[in-house]
């Protein structure tokens, strides 16, 4: 099969030719037609996020099943899949109680920890693999359905995450980027008024358009004061920080408002002060969110297929290209999510 290889961390991708994959007892194998080119393994090539290499990356697949191993369950060949991106063992007492990101057996990641979907043929745990709905037209829409399971589905999560209701003020930082640009979406699909928090105003048009009430330039105005200026001294309801540095983290919690709640989703992850007073007496709430459950993707692949949102997808390119698309990727210059065509 065609694969586009990574030999190491920060080196350019190498288009080879691998044995197809062979199912072994619990596996099955998919033939790749989409895979997303999201940050996520942007930080893998780039030598940001650990992995074994050589190594084919990507997880956000649309495919079909091939062949079904021995013992591998729920699967048949011909059947419309995508992936889980955690590597969860599938019997421990999280994932029986479908909280499969705190797995405590967890193999790693699809595309990190073991070869992904930027080839021709992908070969998991069969219980990796998520039979896709009936309704969606994966054929016609590969790159936008794949990306579905981390582009919309993690924004999906938020929502239940922080407890959004209708008529709430969300503010999304970091909004222009891949995952904050779909958290727009869910927000307003959720019934909220939503504000977009960036410093990259050359994308600001694309958030209204997703779904932002207003927009706030990170880069020239006071973020907390823009916050309270628009909700009239109140405060937001919910600060969804894809960005997760100091700076953000602390005028996320600084801009809530009584019993206001702030999400920090990974980014870059720094340590931030917090007021424990205001805390206590706005009864506020500090939450992370991880990577979804597969319950939650399957919801979220079922509110696409009902037509109530769609992923964002602005540039899809055949999987020889994968080099050049993912220097737009680092460059940040995609609006919402990239894939690659892969067959």
């Amino acid at each position: 099969m065609k694969a586009m290889i990574l030999k190491g961390p920060n080196t350019p991708f190498e288009m080879v030719e691998l044995p197809d994959p062979v199912a072994g007892p619990g596996e099955a194998v998919a033939r790749v037609i989409s895979c997303g080119s999201g940050l996520t393994i942007q930080h893998v090539k780039a030598g940001r996020m650990p992995a074994t290499f050589p190594r084919v990356i990507g997880h956000e697949i649309t495919g079909e099943i091939v062949e079904v191993g021995a013992g591998a369950r729920g699967l048949a060949v011909g059947d419309a899949v995508t992936a889980y991106f955690y590597l969860n063992c599938g019997h421990c007492r999280w994932c029986l109680a479908n909280l499969e990101p705190l797995c405590v057996n967890t193999g790693g990641n699809v595309g990190v920890d073991c070869d992904g979907g930027y080839a021709e043929y992908i070969k998991l745990p069969a219980h990796i693999f998520i039979k896709l709905p009936e309704g969606l037209d994966y054929k016609k829409h590969p790159a936008e359905i794949g990306v579905v399971t981390d582009a919309l589905a993690t924004p999906y999560k938020v929502l239940a995450r922080a407890r959004v209701k209708p008529g709430e003020t969300v503010a999304v930082f970091g909004a222009g980027g891949g995952l904050g640009i779909h958290q727009l979406m869910m927000a307003k699909w959720a019934g909220a008024r939503v504000i977009a928090v960036d410093i990259a105003a050359d994308k600001f048009a694309a958030c209204r358009k997703a779904g932002a009430d207003e927009v706030v330039d990170a880069s020239t105005a006071d973020v907390v004061e823009a916050l309270l200026e628009l909700t009239g001294g109140r405060g937001i309801d919910v600060a969804v920080d894809y960005v997760s540095s100091t700076s953000s983290l602390e005028a996320g919690a600084r801009a809530l408002g009584r019993h206001g709640r702030l999400v920090t989703l990974g980014g870059a992850g720094r340590p931030f002060q917090l007021s424990a007073l205001d805390i206590l007496l706005k009864e506020q709430d500090i939450l992370g969110s991880r990577y979804v459950t597969r319950l939650e993707i399957l919801e979220c692949l079922d509110v696409v297929a009902r037509g109530e949102v769609w992923p964002l997808v602005s540039e899809v390119r055949p999987l020889a290209q994968a080099e050049a698309l993912h220097a737009r990727v680092e460059a940040g210059k995609v609006i919402g999510r990239a894939a690659l065509l892969v067959s």
